[in-house]
């Protein structure tokens, strides 16, 4: 058992050490450095967690909501350091969800296709 918890541990190691995470690091350190870019991806991830809340607690989102979060990932997109932070976060989690295939192979295999 300790040595699957040491592979998960040197996982860890590698996805740190990798170049997308490190890509993902600079944009977002840069991102950070930029006052006017800070506070816009600040509002970015408000609003997200925000929607992201409603829906996990059953509540209805608002066409008002869903505009204004609109406008926001419109907003961001056009932030070049910003959209290339999100640009980045998805290179990273290209790699993580491959990696989450792998892992799961073995219950994926003893489950089968449960369509068939």
């Amino acid at each position: 058992m300790a040595n699957m918890y040491d592979s998960a541990y040197d996982l860890e190691k590698a996805i740190r050490n990798s170049e997308e995470f490190q890509g993902l690091k600079q944009a977002y350190e840069t991102v950070m450095a930029d006052e006017q870019a800070k506070k816009m991806f600040d509002d970015f991830r408000k609003t997200q967690i925000e929607l992201q809340e409603k829906q996990m607690q059953g509540q209805e989102i608002t066409e008002e909501e869903v505009e204004k979060a609109r406008q926001v990932v419109e907003l961001v997109q056009q932030h070049e350091q910003i959209s290339n932070l999100m640009e980045q976060e998805q290179r990273l989690n290209v790699v993580i969800n491959d990696v989450s295939r792998i892992i799961t192979k073995p219950l994926e295999e003893l489950y089968g296709d449960t369509e068939q």
